[in-house]
């Protein structure tokens, strides 16, 4: 069987299953990575907007969630409107997120005082069609509060991002418990693109899709999203998978 066979009879019996369950009328609006590598793998062909996703950081970064809010950043980037980004902490780095193209002129920071603040004002936000993407930065999350925040996705069509931050490493566990989110991503440091002068390369991520409504985990290594928003794949890996020492710096600390 033909890989676009395959990739044929899977729309289809997507097709299906949203039309049993009665999704087929929600939003099905998708935005691209532009890497066929990881778009032909997500439902649509992309991320789908009208909907929640977690993203969280690997080793040390599920507690500065470093990566994470750059992935999310540039994602946030390609959509159009303000974007609304909920904190309790006073550590966002705007510099860093104009390295990768979302301007400070379209971020709206709210500081909440506790993550029960976060949740609300996340929910608010994800009523308002008039953004192009909410996140909140929160540490947990049950599934009748990812519930309440996907439908209100849902509504309104806009994006919405759960960066899942902890104060310590041992609470990062809590990132396997289940929510409503469509799909969970895991944000992993790697070594930076080497170069043949001495200094520092593009940075690379190692990136693990744990869980997708209605397609199976992958992961891929990628190059760090631009001043456009875009990731890219390594010239020394094609096909994005990560070789057997992608773990060997940065991905396991």
């Amino acid at each position: 069987m033909t890989h676009a066979r395959s990739a044929r009879i899977l729309d289809e019996l997507r097709g299906r299953i949203a039309h049993l369950d009665g999704s087929s009328s929600r939003q099905s609006a998708v935005l691209p990575f532009g890497l066929p590598e990881i778009d032909c793998h997500l439902p649509g062909g992309g991320l789908a907007l009208g909907a929640l996703h977690e993203v969280a950081g690997g080793g040390n970064g599920a507690i500065d969630g470093a990566a994470a809010a750059l992935f999310v950043a540039g994602v946030a980037a390609r959509t159009s409107g303000k974007v609304l980004w909920c904190v309790t902490r006073q550590d966002l780095f705007m510099p860093g997120l104009t390295q990768v193209g979302l301007s400070h002129n379209r971020v709206l920071l709210v500081e909440c005082r506790d993550e029960t603040g976060v949740l609300d004002c996340f929910e608010e936000g994800l009523r308002c069609n008039g953004l192009g993407a909410v996140i909140g930065e929160v540490a947990r999350m049950s599934m009748t509060a990812s519930r309440r925040l996907q439908l209100a996705a849902e509504a309104s069509g806009v994006l919405g991002f759960a960066v899942r931050r902890w104060r310590r490493q041992a609470d990062a566990s809590d990132y396997g418990h289940p929510t409503a989110a469509v799909t969970r991503w895991r944000i992993s440091v790697l070594p930076s693109e080497p170069l043949p002068v001495p200094g520092v390369g593009r940075a690379r991520w190692y990136l693990e899709l744990l869980r997708c409504r209605a397609a199976e985990s992958a992961d891929y290594v990628v190059e760090a999203c631009d001043a456009s928003g875009r990731l890219n794949l390594p010239a020394d890996m094609g096909d994005g998978r990560p070789s057997k020492d992608a773990w060997t710096s940065g991905a396991r600390r």
